[in-house]
């Protein structure tokens, strides 16, 4: 707690002021946490000041909140091209980003629980940069961030807000940002150590070395080619949900069975908290596993009164992912890198409203990076 607060001195956030008649003071507490490696063990322990954000006033505390986060997507792409650059990917993370936020807004907060100064309780902190938990905090850390950055040559995406460049002769410097977490890597070495110089210069930072485990996704970087997979995550869902001891199948969802609203044969419902719990673990497995985007979103279908028939249909999917849980994304270091999309769809494949499913995905090359089946808003009355 006392190394967080050193560190707001450090970066000279507030200002100890009397109490103002004319503006909201938010208040603050503390939040405690672990955060651990790709294996599970604990790393570090964290102690952070997070300001009380459901007081703030829209148009008095803030007004613009918005800003970019990477998308999965952008993240595979990111590391297709790295596979076929056969450049090595590097991760750093900021060890207290929203701090290094200057803000726009006059804002106040409390002074933190049990580190009031004497003789002075009556006095507030006037905010000069963000701090965890203010609703404008992302759009401050994300608009610092890119000025930085920007000044110092690089040029940022027109599609992807959070993906920066910078070309130095034939070699190239990518940068992908996901809030406080950092990857970058380039054909030149060299670059990679100017980028992480400058940033070490401007902010606290951890050097997490070479790319491993970034968003849940377990990353190898091999000779010919990166891996992506979710095997911890997937492990850890088996032991969350109790299916460590049950045996697993070979396909997620029984061919035979039609899932309904309104199953007529089963009239047990179940808790929706635990269901929508399990529905929403299931939601994240087809950032590595294509595959599972179907099965799951036919069970997501029924969370507003789950029956015990869906819960069972939804648990064969944790048994089936019990049985190949190594599985994952293969991007090769040989090969194209084209842009190439197949597109294809059922006829009235819903037996409870008749309405098709369309289905796409991308490839770069011969690396997969983009997918997703959706069911058609109209009902299908041709094939044609």
């Amino acid at each position: 707690m006392q190394e967080e607060l050193n560190q707001f001195e450090r970066n000279k956030l507030w200002k100890l002021v009397q109490r103002p008649t004319h503006q909201n003071v938010i208040g603050t507490k503390w939040v405690f946490r672990n955060k651990m490696n790709k294996e599970g063990s604990v790393v570090r322990n964290k102690a952070r000041l997070v300001a009380k954000g459901y007081c703030q006033e829209e148009g008095i505390d803030f007004d613009e909140t918005f800003a970019p986060v990477a998308r999965l997507e952008a993240i595979r792409m990111f590391l297709a091209y790295a596979a076929h650059k056969n450049f090595i990917v590097y991760q750093m993370d900021v060890k207290s980003a929203f701090p290094n936020g200057l803000l726009e807004e006059e804002v106040y907060v409390e002074q933190p629980p049990g580190f009031e100064q004497k003789t002075l309780e009556d006095k507030v902190y006037k905010l000069k940069k963000a701090l965890y938990g203010l609703k404008q905090a992302p759009r401050a850390w994300y608009d610092t961030l890119s000025q930085l950055l920007t000044e110092n040559g690089f040029t940022k995406g027109k599609v992807d807000r959070t993906l920066f460049r910078i070309q130095d002769g034939k070699s190239i410097l990518l940068v992908q940002i996901y809030v406080d977490d950092i990857i970058f890597g380039s054909t030149n070495k060299e670059l990679c150590d100017k980028f992480s110089n400058l940033m070490q210069s401007k902010f606290e930072m951890s050097m997490m070395g070479e790319l491993a485990f970034f968003l849940g996704l377990q990353v190898k970087q091999l000779k010919d080619g990166i891996f992506i997979s979710q095997t911890k995550y997937t492990r850890d869902l088996m032991k969350k949900f109790g299916m460590e001891e049950k045996s697993y199948v070979k396909i997620p969802m029984n061919t035979s069975s039609s899932l309904q609203v309104k199953q007529m044969k089963d009239k047990t419902f179940i808790s929706q908290t635990r269901y929508k719990a399990l529905i929403g673990s299931l939601l994240y497995l087809p950032a590595s596993r294509p595959y599972t985007t179907f099965v799951v979103g036919v069970c997501a279908r029924f969370q507003s009164a789950p029956k015990e028939s869906h819960m069972t249909a939804t648990k064969r999917i944790l048994r089936y992912l019990k049985g190949c849980q190594e599985v994952g994304l293969w991007y090769p270091k040989d090969g194209g890198f084209k842009l190439v999309g197949y597109s294809d769809s059922d006829y009235a494949g819903c037996r409870v409203d008749m309405k098709s499913t369309s289905c796409t995905c991308q490839m770069l090359g011969n690396r997969l990076v983009y997918w997703f089946n959706k069911k058609q808003n109209l009902i299908a009355t041709s094939t044609n």
